[in-house]
């Protein structure tokens, strides 16, 4: 009988015998491709933040979550990704908070958070992101800021507007304003990101409506937002821009040798450097735009900007990366932030780790 199996048994084995029973259960259920069939408890710690989620929760309404959990218990589970022996949340990074902060609720579900896991055709990042932000705007609680870089991190993944409004639970417009909040409107359009310049066009700054940043002298200005070392230039004056690093393709290649030839330049270490050093050096503009956002990933702009900068391949064949084995993926990276700690000290700024370079930083605080 299940009560002998279970009787003599630490907390550890009896949780996993437990979570076992459960998934058995859940297999042979009418509703197993409902996430919340299976209820799995996880160790705390395990569980860890996503980094794009645009959700934030002021300390009194934080407060008011950690009294509804002490007082009704968790009502509702975690949405969770499991990957490489950590679960990363979907939904619910402040619930698995109060699991973990919280000493009342932590010792009454002794160190254990309850979890789903999100369907199995939602694992792309771009589905997660969709999910996480159709949980959030459920609620109601989205942050304006981050929604609109969510907004641009899907349009460079090709995602029309008419599919982000769709999976966002947004209207077309609400999309474009988000855009417009980063100064991008007239970047995207209700074409796909990648054909909204043509390359025998050879896009410059008189295609695009002029821009101004309403301040005088050689500054940029702050976009919305609470981080205080954000530089907000507009399109008009990116030296990425002007070289072609949004174009859709590239006159002479094929896109088989456009990515090969992305690749070729990540591999060559002497080559690589040698762009980098240009790119933080002579796109002024571009960098203090770009590397001091913390919602993105500061290597990999790094990493395109240098091969656009070097061979002209724009930023739309960086599926290059793919080319590279394990090793030359590290070793690009370790050289990308080489030189953007490089530039940081030029510019008064502390170093960053490989992990703080790769990550978007809006998770601080948020979710």
């Amino acid at each position: 009988m299940i009560e002998n199996d279970i009787k003599n048994l630490e907390l550890p084995q009896l949780v996993d015998y437990i979570n076992e029973l459960r998934y058995f259960i859940h297999q042979h259920s009418p509703f197993k491709t409902e996430p919340v069939d299976y209820v799995k408890w996880v160790w705390n710690e395990k569980v860890v933040s996503n980094d794009y989620n645009p959700n934030k929760v002021a300390p009194p309404e934080m407060e008011l979550l950690e009294i509804s959990i002490m007082n009704d218990g968790y009502t509702q589970p975690i949405v969770t990704w499991p990957h490489s022996n950590k679960i990363e949340v979907i939904d619910g990074f402040h619930r698995s908070r109060v699991g973990k902060e919280s000493k009342i609720v932590k010792n009454r579900v002794m160190g254990f958070l309850p979890t789903v896991i999100i369907r199995k055709e939602q694992e792309d990042k771009n589905d997660r992101i969709a999910s996480t932000i159709r949980h959030n705007r459920a609620r109601g609680k989205h942050q304006i800021d981050a929604m609109s870089e969510i907004v641009i991190e899907l349009k460079n993944r090709n995602w029309k507007n008419e599919r982000i409004a769709r999976e966002l639970g947004m209207d077309e417009d609400e999309v474009l304003r988000l855009c417009q909040i980063t100064g991008l409107e007239h970047l995207f359009t209700d074409n796909d990101f990648s054909m909204s310049w043509e390359a025998s066009d050879s896009a410059t700054d008189d295609d695009f409506e002029p821009l101004t940043d309403d301040v005088e002298g050689d500054f940029g200005r702050t976009v919305n937002t609470s981080d205080q070392e954000r530089v907000f230039y507009t399109y008009d004056k990116w030296e990425c821009h002007k070289a072609g690093f949004y174009a859709s393709k590239f006159e002479g290649l094929t896109k088989t040798e456009a990515e090969q030839g992305f690749a070729d330049l990540l591999k060559d270490g002497a080559a690589f450097e040698s762009a980098l050093n240009g790119v933080i050096n002579d796109w002024y503009y571009s960098c203090q735009h770009y590397l001091t956002n913390k919602a993105m990933n500061r290597i990999a702009w790094l990493g395109q900007a240098a091969v656009c900068y070097a061979t002209g391949i724009p930023s739309t064949y960086s599926a290059g990366w793919n080319l590279l084995t394990e090793e030359e993926q590290n070793t690009a990276n370790l050289i990308a932030l080489k030189y953007l700690n490089i530039w940081r000290a030029n510019n008064n700024k502390s170093e960053l780790s490989l992990e703080e370079a790769l990550s978007a930083g809006r998770q601080v605080n948020i979710y």
